[in-house]
């Protein structure tokens, strides 16, 4: 099987290349071959690489930097996953697609489920939505991934920077009154590897049994604070030489960003469990093995 993986410089993308090419032929092409903010590129690359898997990871995720760049935001997470989606239904090749729990509005406290009503906070919200929807709309077969505060041990994301801040200042100030389950992208690639692998060879078939979109996040919930505190926790446990000496909470309104975050990042995996028997790692492991792997 011939599987396109965009993205694979990304956190998800790169955690997905090893797992996804024990089952196919990857092709893994760079931005000057399939340039996702150059929509009216895509097809073209698409028809020379003729895959018959499309997993697509890529994303514009400068959040705040959005706010500003609405057009490039778009381009990128909207229009080029439609074309990518009209080209997969076109030729009957099945797609997954990759979302976020910044379609939702953060309102309340319960998890959100996969039918549960987006309303974006953020231009990187909307943008994400509309990809989604253009997806539904072109109608390949396909499924959405939606999961939410990814990290990993490498690259620029939280782990990564609550590291290096924990090493140059003695106290750090986090966000404690947004709510979520901290999940790092090895999680989201192995349950989506086991997803495509449990698909069979009828891989259309098999991704047409698990509707449009799925939750996949790690279980437990905590705060950006408590998420901090375990880093540098754990952190230092394993050896590494921290000068921090306290974190302290507070809320959002003292940590002014130029995008709105949701406050309740809840996603529900009560579908993943019962339906296809995948039980999310508590994020608590999940920490602790990138934790293992950081540099």
């Amino acid at each position: 099987m011939r599987i396109l993986l965009t993205g694979t410089s990304g956190q998800v993308g790169a955690a997905l290349l090893p797992l996804l090419d024990r089952q196919g032929s990857v092709l893994a092409p760079k931005r000057d071959t399939l340039d996702l903010s150059r929509p009216e590129t895509l097809a073209r690359a698409l028809d020379a690489a003729r895959p018959e898997l499309i997993v697509n990871p890529a994303a514009y995720t400068a959040v705040d930097r959005a706010e500003d760049e609405r057009e490039l935001a778009f381009r990128v997470n909207a229009e080029a996953p439609a074309v990518m989606a009209g080209w997969a239904a076109q030729h009957g090749v099945p797609m997954v697609h990759f979302s976020t729990d910044y379609v939702f509005d953060g309102s309340g406290t319960a998890p959100w489920r996969e039918d549960s009503e987006p309303n974006p906070l953020s231009v990187y919200g909307a943008s994400k939505l509309a990809g989604d929807r253009a997806i539904i709309a072109a109608a390949p077969v396909h499924l959405i991934v939606r999961t939410s505060w990814v990290y990993a041990a490498r690259g620029i994301n939280f782990l990564n920077t609550i590291i290096r801040l924990a090493k140059e200042r003695e106290e750090l100030r986090v966000v404690a009154d947004q709510i979520g389950a901290p999940t790092s992208a090895r999680v989201i690639a192995e349950a989506v590897a086991e997803l495509v692998r449990t698909a069979g060879p009828d891989l259309g078939w098999g991704l047409r049994q698990r509707g449009n979109i799925l939750n996949v996040a790690c279980s437990d919930e905590t705060s950006w604070h408590g998420f901090a505190t375990a880093i540098v926790e754990g952190a230092r446990a394993r050896g590494m030489a921290l000068k921090c000496e306290r974190i302290l909470p507070i809320r959002t309104k003292e940590f002014p960003t130029r995008a709105k975050r949701p406050a309740n990042s809840r996603l529900s995996t009560r579908r993943i469990v019962e339906t296809f028997g995948i039980a999310p790692l508590p994020w608590r492991d999940a920490l602790a093995r990138e934790l293992a792997d950081v540099p």
